[in-house]
């Protein structure tokens, strides 16, 4: 597989690299989930204390039940859209970190 010292030499230096970029996606992509998240948490809470905020004011039982209704539909709309998203984020992190690990074993394959 190596000739000598230098080819051990670059190709741990390779390594080095390879793991250096593939860290460097990740804190890039788990950054880019959190601020996602952070995001929807905070326009639900909003959301939610409006919400509560028309109960309070609502003046029949219908109206209450009809703000509460359309409440969780927009939650739960808005839940699962949050949810896809999130998972096409975490899919894409898994296809960013793949690729310098596929470079990387192209690389040994050849040598």
């Amino acid at each position: 597989m190596f000739k000598n010292f230098e080819d051990i030499q670059k190709y741990s230096k390779d390594q080095i690299e390879v793991a250096t970029a593939a860290s460097a996606t990740i804190t890039k992509s788990v950054q880019a989930i959190a601020a996602e998240s952070t995001e929807f948490s905070k326009t639900s809470l909003e959301t939610a204390s409006a919400t509560l905020e028309k109960l309070i004011a609502s003046k029949s039982l219908d109206g209450a039940i009809q703000i509460q209704t359309e409440y969780a539909k927009s939650a739960y709309e808005a839940f699962v859209s949050q949810s896809k998203k999130i998972g096409e984020m975490y899919a894409g992190l898994a296809k960013e970190m793949m690729k310098p690990l596929e470079s990387a074993v192209a690389t040994a394959q050849a040598k």
